[in-house]
């Protein structure tokens, strides 16, 4: 959640807060189903059972309701990376776990990744959301610089290896695959990329 998010929450009545909560996961459902320029406000007051009034309130514009949407969609996929199974993402065990809980999830089919669909769309056709895109993808990559580099550290991984780039890697082979998933219907590009991506994170193991 960005500082501005927060300040506006922090305001909040606990039932406001509950009502700000239920706007932004029902526009996170739409949008992720329809795409922005799809969603109106009359599709989440009938989502949420909130009035007009309350919409505005919470949200006076798109643009501020789709930046809390990608502040959401942030914090999701960042707390299902924090999940006890993972650990910190630290180990080679953990990033297969990672990746084979994607691989077997339908959402990849059925919609790809919800902070990467949405980020694709709103990057270019409104620029002023380039910055929650950003730290969306910044925090979600700290995740693995961070346990990529606590294995370098310990000597599972070579010197040689780059946390930075190799979060770059694994990124961006998550989403690609997600997007050829949806494209032809099918698991098996995420599957590809994302092992193809970890082999090359473990070639760079220290043989004991």
């Amino acid at each position: 959640m960005t500082a501005s998010s927060e300040a506006s929450a922090r305001k909040l009545t606990p039932k406001g807060l509950a009502t700000r909560e239920r706007i932004i996961k029902a526009a996170a459902d739409l949008i992720y189903e329809h795409g922005v320029q799809n969603t109106n406000n009359e599709q989440i007051r009938a989502a949420t059972g909130v009035s007009g009034s309350q919409l505005t309130r919470h949200f006076p514009t798109k643009e501020s309701l789709v930046r809390a949407v990608l502040a959401w969609q942030a914090d999701t996929i960042v707390a299902r990376h924090q999940v006890p199974a993972l650990g910190g993402l630290d180990s080679f065990a953990a990033l297969r776990r990672w990746a084979d809980s994607y691989i077997a999830s339908q959402d990849m089919v059925r919609g790809g990744c919800t902070f990467g669909s949405l980020a694709a769309e709103v990057v270019k056709a409104t620029p002023s959301h380039r910055d929650a895109v950003a730290d969306g993808f910044e925090r979600w990559q700290e995740l693995f610089r961070n346990g990529l580099s606590a294995m370098r550290e310990r000597g599972e991984l070579r010197p040689e290896a780059d946390p930075v780039a190799l979060a770059h890697l694994l990124t961006a082979a998550f989403q690609g695959g997600a997007l050829l998933d949806q494209a032809v219907d099918d698991v098996t590009p995420l599957r590809d990329a994302l092992h193809g991506a970890l082999a090359y994170i473990e070639s760079f193991a220290v043989q004991g």
